[in-house]
């Protein structure tokens, strides 16, 4: 996918080391100021987390040129506390995508790149014709809630995911339909 000359693709071994650069750069500048997901270097998002997402190929990356400039992990795994919430859309793990680690370099900050990772989330969602896209984000990650709010998610309520992390106990989730009318053919 080419976006205003930035390409998508799913994330591969021979970008990893960008990957995790990200990761550090991004959690850098976060614990500088406003830290809005509580991210912490070399804790969240890591190695492990990008090393995860490249091999069960749920890990996409946008580039400038063969600069890794942000990321985001899209599968099927929901957390335990999902089943809490009365979703709009009845749908199994593999009939939705989770949308996870949605990263941009401070560099590329206020581009466009979170709306063009997020665009390609749902796109993929109704190319791999799911049910649903759904995420979760910290009740003060008011960035993150107001993109996905643009982006047509309608929220679904407030969960505690379990993580035993202070200041991260509450968050909001938040689901898109993908309607069946959409995936139909017009016949000539």
């Amino acid at each position: 996918m080419r976006t205003s000359g930035f390409t998508i693709t799913e994330g591969k071994n021979a970008d990893l080391s960008k990957i995790i650069s990200l990761y550090n750069e991004l959690n850098t500048t976060l614990e500088k100021g406003v830290n809005y997901p509580s991210w912490k270097k070399h804790v969240y998002p890591n190695e492990e987390t990008a090393i995860e997402g490249i091999t069960t190929n749920t890990l996409y990356v946008i580039k400038d040129n063969d600069r890794v400039i942000g990321s985001i992990i899209l599968n099927h795994c929901q957390y335990e506390a999902y089943k809490k919430l009365q979703w709009t859309v009845n749908a199994e793990n593999n009939e939705i995508i989770v949308v996870h680690t949605l990263a941009v370099h401070p560099d590329y900050f206020g581009c466009g790149i979170a709306m063009m990772l997020m665009k390609f989330a749902v796109d993929l969602t109704y190319k791999k014709r799911m049910k649903a896209i759904r995420l979760d984000v910290s009740v003060n990650n008011h960035p993150a809630i107001k993109l996905y709010e643009k982006c047509g998610f309608t929220l679904v309520g407030e969960v505690d995911l379990g993580l035993n992390i202070p200041g991260l106990e509450l968050f909001k989730c938040y689901e898109k339909a993908i309607l069946p009318f959409e995936f139909e053919v017009e016949s000539d």
